[in-house]
């Protein structure tokens, strides 16, 4: 069984959008999989609706909150959930399946897969940004009921943002893999509503900081959370919000100590960087055609994994005339537009399910 969790908060077209969505998934229709739909309404002005059941039969239950909980009102959502759910599919009220063949291939997956992230899609075709190899982004991704349940859910002080890594690292603690799976499309209508740069962010750099300083082992915890400022720094000049990064960063210094600190093991940290998988797609690309030197392009987030696997390898990093062109982001979204985009590249992932990860050519 599978239960659809959908937080909302005063957006009920999108909201609309996103149940007759799932209202079309044949997959569940009589005698196919079962399935409900939470949808948990973060103290809306007018108190969110839903119809009690879809076209295809799969009803649907409200859960009101008397204050807008952020993500974490995904929890109450999996608490009202069928205990009978293996799976919950977590999506936000501007996301929905594009199709329902992932209904088919979440069971194929290992019990130790904890979550299977979805390729996620922009209205202009591109992908979403944001995550890791085994960093989910929580608009399109199923996540075991029991697993989910085990790890405590999503950090109530986070909000939104970066609520997905703290999941993510709770689950990889507990001995789960988080898989990508290509089956597993979901459209982001990424609506315009309620999105002030200034407050993204300031969640942004602060919320990454929480997760750095909580999970981060201790040689490196300096450096990365250099990287975290230098990072939103540079985005917040781009969106103009400035103002709203130095509030967050103040933030994050008036409360990065109260963040219990559990560094990762050094396997399971290497895993969540996106470093263990840039290890073995580049080292896949050197055994099909060694090379001495790369440039590195579309840089992103964790471009320092990309850059420290070359580096481990012997290959020197050179801005022009390289022997090859590796794409310098870890995020699996910018990493597979880049690939199609840029001709022959070299992809720091070995994607599973897409032909051509080591090595994309045009």
């Amino acid at each position: 069984m599978i239960a659809y969790v959908i937080p909302t908060r005063d957006r009920p077209d999108e909201l609309a959008r996103t149940l007759t969505a799932i209202g079309q998934i044949p997959e569940h229709a009589k005698g196919g999989t079962p399935a409900e739909v939470v949808v948990v309404d973060n103290a809306s002005r007018e108190p969110a609706s839903a119809p009690n059941w879809l076209a295809n039969g799969v009803p649907v239950r409200v859960v009101h909150r008397h204050s807008n909980e952020g993500a974490a009102a995904r929890n109450a959502g999996v608490l009202r959930s069928s205990a009978d759910a293996e799976w919950i599919v977590m999506l936000d009220d501007d996301s929905a399946p594009i199709d329902g063949g992932f209904v088919r291939t979440l069971d194929e997956h290992p019990v130790d897969v904890g979550a299977v992230s979805a390729d996620i899609f922009l209205n202009d075709g591109s992908r979403e940004r944001g995550g890791l190899p085994e960093v989910f982004i929580g608009c399109g991704v199923a996540v075991r009921r029991w697993a989910f349940l085990a790890a405590g859910g999503y950090d109530p002080s986070f909000g939104y943002y970066a609520e997905e890594y703290d999941l993510a690292a709770k689950l990889m603690m507990g001995g789960r893999r988080v898989a990508f799976d290509p089956r597993f499309r979901v459209e982001h209508r990424k609506v315009a509503g309620g999105r002030d740069m200034d407050l993204i962010l300031g969640r942004l750099v602060r919320n990454n900081g929480w997760v750095l300083q909580r999970y981060t082992p201790d040689d490196e915890l300096g450096e990365r959370l250099g990287e975290n400022e230098a990072r939103y720094r540079a985005i917040a000049e781009k969106e103009r919000a400035v103002g709203g990064f130095e509030a967050g960063l103040h933030e994050l210094h008036a409360t990065i100590a109260d963040q219990k600190r559990t560094p990762m093991e050094r396997a399971v940290w290497d895993r969540f960087t996106g470093l263990t998988h840039a290890r073995a797609a580049l080292r896949a690309a050197m055994e099909q055609e060694s090379f001495a030197s790369a440039q590195i392009v579309s840089p992103g987030k964790n471009a320092w994994a990309v850059e420290q696997a070359l580096a481990e390898l012997g290959v020197r990093v050179i801005e022009s005339d390289a022997d090859v062109r590796v794409i310098g982001t870890m995020s699996p979204g910018p990493m597979l537009d880049a690939a199609g985009e840029r001709g022959r590249v070299i992809v720091p992932w070995v994607v599973p399910g897409v032909a051509g990860a080591a090595r994309a050519a045009a």
